[in-house]
C-alpha cells in the first residue's frame, strides 16, 4: 500500500489514490458522516453548468462530481492522474471522456472550457500555482473556476474539534471502512497543512483570476471559492 507524503510527489499521490479507488466514494460519505453530498450539490450549483457547455471536471476521480454537469446537458470532461479512479469511473460511466492528465500540465489547449473546477483535489497538487495558472490557460475569456476544499473552520471552539476529529478518530475510522487507511492519515495531515480562505483566494488572484469570492460549507471545514477569467 502507497501512502503520499507532504512533499506531494505526483507518482506517490497518484498511486495511493488507484489503491483506495475501488472503495473510495464510500469511504468519503462515511468519514464525511454524509456531509460531501452537501458540498457537491453546492459546486453543482455554483459551477452553473448549461447545455452544450465544456466544463473541466479536474481530480474527478471516479467521475461521481461529473454527473451533475453531465446531467445539465454539458459536454464535461472527467480528469485525473490517478489511472484506477479512472478505471473504476469508466465501468460506472462508460458514456464518460475520462481523461488521464497532470494539474500542473493540462493536456488541453488554450481557451477550451466555459467552467473549471476542483473539488477536494487542489490539496494534492505538488505545485498549487502551477495548477491554478493552468485552469486559467484552459478557460475561456469569461470563464469561470469553482474550487471546493478543505478548508478552516471559523469558529475557534469548533476547530480545535475538528483538528482533533482529523487526527484521532479519521485514522482508526479509515482503517475500518478503506483498503488503504495511511491514505487517510495522508489525508489528515494535507488538510492541517493546507492554506485557509483568505491564502487560497491571494493564490487565485495571484494566478490572474477575477472576482474572486469563497464562502464556507459547514462551518468553515470546508470552503468553496470562485472566479472568472476576465474577457
Amino acid at each position: 500500500m502507497t501512502r503520499a507524503s507532504l512533499d506531494k510527489q505526483p507518482h506517490e499521490v497518484a498511486s495511493m489514490f488507484d489503491d483506495v479507488a475501488a472503495n473510495y466514494d464510500l469511504t468519503n460519505d462515511v468519514l464525511s458522516l454524509g456531509q460531501d453530498r452537501v458540498w457537491r450539490k453546492a459546486v453543482a450549483k455554483a459551477v452553473d453548468a448549461r447545455p452544450a457547455q465544456k466544463i473541466l471536471d479536474l481530480a474527478a476521480g471516479t467521475a461521481t462530481s461529473s454527473m451533475p454537469f453531465a446531467q445539465a446537458g454539458a459536454y464535461v470532461v472527467p480528469c485525473d492522474f490517478s489511472i484506477g479512479m479512472l478505471k473504476v469511473g469508466k465501468e460506472r460511466t462508460p458514456w464518460l471522456p475520462m481523461t488521464a492528465g497532470d494539474a500542473t500540465k493540462l493536456p488541453f489547449r488554450d481557451n477550451v472550457f466555459d467552467a473549471v473546477t476542483i473539488s477536494f483535489g487542489l490539496r494534492n497538487v505538488q505545485d498549487t500555482d502551477a495548477g491554478l495558472r493552468e485552469l486559467y490557460r484552459v478557460t475561456k475569456p469569461g470563464g469561470r473556476v469553482v474550487i471546493c476544499e478543505f478548508s478552516q473552520p471559523v469558529w475557534k471552539p469548533f476547530r480545535t474539534v475538528y483538528t482533533e476529529y482529523l487526527m484521532r478518530a479519521l485514522p482508526p475510522v479509515a482503517t475500518a471502512v478503506s483498503s488503504n487507511p495511511d491514505a487517510y492519515v495522508y489525508l489528515a495531515e494535507s488538510i492541517r497543512a493546507w492554506p485557509d480562505q483568505p491564502a487560497l483566494a491571494a493564490k487565485l488572484q495571484q494566478a490572474g483570476w477575477s472576482n474572486v469570492a469563497w464562502r464556507n460549507l459547514t462551518g468553515g471545514i470546508v470552503a468553496l471559492h470562485r472566479g472568472t477569467k476576465a474577457a
